[in-house]
């Protein structure tokens, strides 16, 4: 009898350790994998954006990216002329203001309104956000093969329109190269595939394609001319700068 409680708790020790080592290892490679997407101080690059319905007719359109360590981000878009001045600004503790001309003056983003689509696209507010997915999602380990790893992100915020995302993530170098989320009945709705490229000493997302699989509608972003640690000061992540002729805000 003895031996039996000895081997039951040598078997839950190893379990717990198990469990335990498991649960470090994915918050290990989620870290990672913010340590890819937010490693530069600053980044600055030219945006191509294609969407495509149902019916394969595509519209385009081009836009300007500022981004500054992990929560500040400025997106502006420039063509076509519909949706020049069009920009989204996102600041520190999960604040976004969006910023339409025909409005007159920047409006805040409200927690509901960030599972909404951005500007029309098939990402999105909460897809744009830049606050480090380490702080947004709890991981859990789902498999390694040769190749990648696998893990499940869990949103922390009960507002999520996601109940979870299922990420794919190169094993080399620790980049996201898939990610599909699932809606709150637990149903795959969108997909999304990552090519990265490197550029100095950062890796850069150089095409994100996000499939929207109800509505069979597709959006490709390809950031262009990128540069980074260019030092781009704090006064580019306002609001005055985001509407520099608008009313005041609301």
């Amino acid at each position: 009898m003895k031996s039996l409680r000895i081997i039951l708790l040598l078997f839950v020790a190893i379990t717990f350790c198990y469990s335990n080592g498991v649960a470090q290892d994915a918050q290990s490679l989620l870290k990672k994998m913010d340590n890819v997407i937010f490693s530069p101080k600053d980044k600055q690059g030219n945006v191509e954006m294609y969407l495509t319905n149902s019916q394969g007719n595509e519209k385009v359109r081009e836009a300007v990216m500022l981004q500054k360590g992990t929560d500040m981000k400025v997106y502006r878009y420039t063509k076509p002329e519909s949706q020049a001045g069009i920009a989204t600004l996102s600041l520190p503790d999960g604040v976004m203001w969006l910023y339409m001309p025909a409005f007159g003056k920047p409006k805040k983003i409200s927690l509901l309104a960030k599972s909404q689509a951005f500007t029309g696209t098939d990402f999105s507010y909460e897809d744009m956000a830049t606050t480090p997915y380490t702080e947004r999602y709890t991981p859990t380990l789902l498999e390694a093969n040769d190749l990648n790893y696998i893990f499940e992100l869990i949103p922390k915020d009960e507002d999520s329109k996601y109940s979870k995302i299922i990420v794919t993530q190169n094993k080399a170098n620790f980049y996201p190269e898939k990610m599909e989320f699932y809606d709150q009945s637990n149903r795959k709705f969108k997909e999304a595939t990552y090519e990265y490229e490197k550029i100095g000493n950062y890796w850069n997302a150089r095409q994100v394609i996000m499939v929207d699989l109800t509505k069979q509608h597709m959006t490709k972003i390809i950031l262009k001319d990128v540069k980074f640690d260019q030092g781009i000061p704090d006064e580019e992540f306002t609001i005055e700068k985001l509407a520099p002729n608008a009313d005041d805000p609301e």
